[in-house]
């Protein structure tokens, strides 16, 4: 994974890749009552309308299982809060829903969003920020973090 760069917004793609690949699959089913009796077949008078219609897509293919897997393990590097955060973008859910669910506002959710995607994305390019001597979570200052560079170029 190290081989390639890894940006924030190469790691939202593909998260999004991932949520949609999911979205594909054919649903689970439980097993449980099961009846003998055949289907009840509905002529087009009958059957106009009694179900919703769901279009589906047609099943994803091997390759993008592979990578839906791989970026759900992403996930498993973020703290609890930041990888529902991160997986509520992926599948498309609107900001302002979001900011209801974790009780902040949009500028601070956008905020968390874009650290955990750099953490993801720092950890794939094999530069973590532990591994810098930076603290691991999300940096909130810019002048702290140039500070700290220079310092560490100097050294």
């Amino acid at each position: 994974m190290a081989d390639r760069h890894w940006t924030p917004e190469i790691v939202a793609e593909r998260l999004e890749e991932a949520a949609d690949t999911l979205r594909r699959l054919p649903p689970v089913r439980v097993r449980g009552h099961a009846s003998s009796w055949p289907e009840v077949v509905r002529d087009v008078r009958e059957a106009y309308g009694w179900d919703e219609a769901r279009p589906r897509l047609g099943p994803p293919s091997p390759a993008a299982i592979d990578a839906m897997d791989e970026a759900l393990r992403w996930l498993a590097w973020l703290e609890p809060d930041e990888a529902r955060l991160v997986w509520l973008r992926a599948e498309g859910v609107r900001w302002k829903l979001i900011c209801y669910r974790f009780g902040v506002g949009r500028s601070t959710a956008w905020r968390r969003w874009v650290c955990a995607l750099v953490k993801i994305a720092a950890r794939l390019t094999g530069t973590e920020t532990a591994a810098l001597g930076r603290p691991t979570g999300c940096l909130r200052d810019r002048n702290a973090l140039n500070e700290h560079d220079k310092t560490v170029e100097t050294k």
